[in-house]
């Protein structure tokens, strides 16, 4: 009788078991059958890029098909982004997914059939506009995810909202836009939102690979503008003025040893770099003030308020030793994108089926930024890289990101596919009730 009862005990705990395998299977058969729209909408998407705020046909693109998927959908949000509000069959959590629509302002050079000739105008100038970061690969990959969970609806443990978002590279000058905008705006809520999950091509990442990171996988952004007012004189007689050049190259130099000599990088990276200086006129004029435009990128929130604090010290005691002056703004940016521990060691495995454990690859942090951070400065998320490298190619060959050369291979997108579904599944199956 007690063996009977052992029986029934672990033939009823195997049902949910046999029910998750049979759903991983329906997903791969048809993440199979949706890889060619999915190659198409991409390669369309590719083909008629769009600025940041100005996504309109790709959000008008999006939004039919997940009209027609039969989801309750949300237009305009933060300008141009979409919103798909999928409800499974079964009660559980509210999963998000999100993919940036945005192109930049970048002429293509790859020699495709579906290269981009778009031009638009960008700062008042005439530009190129292309997918240079991947996001017609990502818009792509989570159209046939809707497709997918639309396929699985009755068998879903939850609600998946689906996050199509304008301005990821950022909005333009004047405006507002971006994961920002549309948390700002309340995407994360009605329905409240549980967990967010998230990806990025990389084009030096070999296809069928992943990588990750947990805790800070991408760095806060913040950008600074000093400004050095000296007095102006005639070049040829420097010390009858301060010359606001040379302090400027001074406040450059020690900007480059808050790093190099004053922060504890064996903590966290961090970097501090200028991108634009300028200043005067003419040859033989030494002008009143000189101007400096950078970033500052870091892993970590005390560093980050610690290296404010020091080039706020530097350019303006530097300058106060020449008899200049240095006001320095520093302009809140990007945060940190950071992934939950719990949830990544959790989703871990997830990933590691999809697509190999010898495929799923740790790596250090990345100075580089993303604004999906907004969304897991409120709820828990987990954000990784897809490979878009093709296979047998040398990382040194291979053209990065924002550049006209950037190419990703479209047969990494399935996974793609596959590892946002499963992991959508996969977090519902774990919180779901019957």
């Amino acid at each position: 009788m007690k063996s009977l009862g052992v029986f029934f005990l672990t033939l009823f705990m195997s049902f949910p078991l046999f029910s998750q395998n049979e759903v991983r299977s329906r997903i791969d058969a048809l993440a199979d059958k949706i890889e060619p729209k999915v190659i198409e909408w991409r390669r369309h998407f590719h083909q008629y890029p769009e600025l940041s705020n100005r996504e309109f046909k790709t959000a008008e693109k999006v939004a039919a098909h997940l009209k027609k998927l039969g989801m309750q959908v949300q237009t305009n949000v933060a300008h141009t982004g979409v919103v798909g509000i999928l409800k499974g069959g079964k009660s559980g959590p509210v999963v998000a997914l999100r993919a940036d629509m945005d192109g930049l302002p970048v002429t293509e050079r790859v020699d495709l059939t579906f290269a981009s000739k778009v031009r638009s105008t960008y700062n008042d100038q005439d530009v190129g506009v292309m997918h240079a970061c991947g996001h017609d690969a990502h818009v792509a990959i989570l159209m046939g995810v809707a497709e997918v969970l639309s396929e699985l609806k009755d068998d879903l443990h939850g609600t998946v909202k689906f996050i199509f978002q304008p301005a990821e590279e950022g909005a333009p000058p004047g405006e507002e836009g971006g994961a920002r905008m549309m948390v700002k705006e309340g995407v994360l809520e009605n329905p409240k939102t549980d967990v967010i999950f998230g990806l990025h091509i990389n084009s030096k990442t070999e296809v069928g690979k992943i990588t990750y990171r947990p805790g800070g996988l991408l760095a806060a952004a913040d950008r600074f503008i000093i400004k050095v007012k000296g007095k102006q004189t005639h070049g040829s007689t420097p010390w009858t003025g301060v010359d606001p050049i040379t302090v400027s190259a001074q406040i450059i130099n020690g900007l480059n040893n808050i790093i190099s000599r004053q922060t504890e990088l064996t903590k966290d990276a961090a970097v501090i770099s200028v991108g634009l200086i300028r200043g005067g006129v003419r040859n033989n004029i030494i002008p009143e003030e000189c101007e400096m435009i950078g970033t500052i990128r870091t892993l970590n929130t005390d560093m980050q308020k610690i290296i404010h604090a020091k080039i706020r010290l530097t350019a303006t005691k530097i300058a106060e030793s020449a008899g200049a002056v240095a006001e320095v703004d520093i302009r809140i940016g990007v945060p940190v994108t950071f992934n939950e521990p719990e949830l990544t060691a959790r989703m871990l495995s997830t990933v590691q089926r999809v697509a190999g454990g010898e495929n799923v690859v740790l790596i250090n942090a990345i100075t580089g930024a993303e604004d999906f951070s907004f969304y897991v400065e409120k709820i828990p998320g987990f954000f990784f890289f897809l490979g878009g490298m093709p296979k047998g190619m040398k990382k040194a060959d291979a053209a990065p990101h924002h550049t006209p050369d950037f190419y990703i291979d479209d047969s990494g997108l399935k996974l793609g596919v596959r590892a946002l579904t499963n992991l959508t599944v996969d977090y519902m199956a774990g919180q779901g009730t019957n």
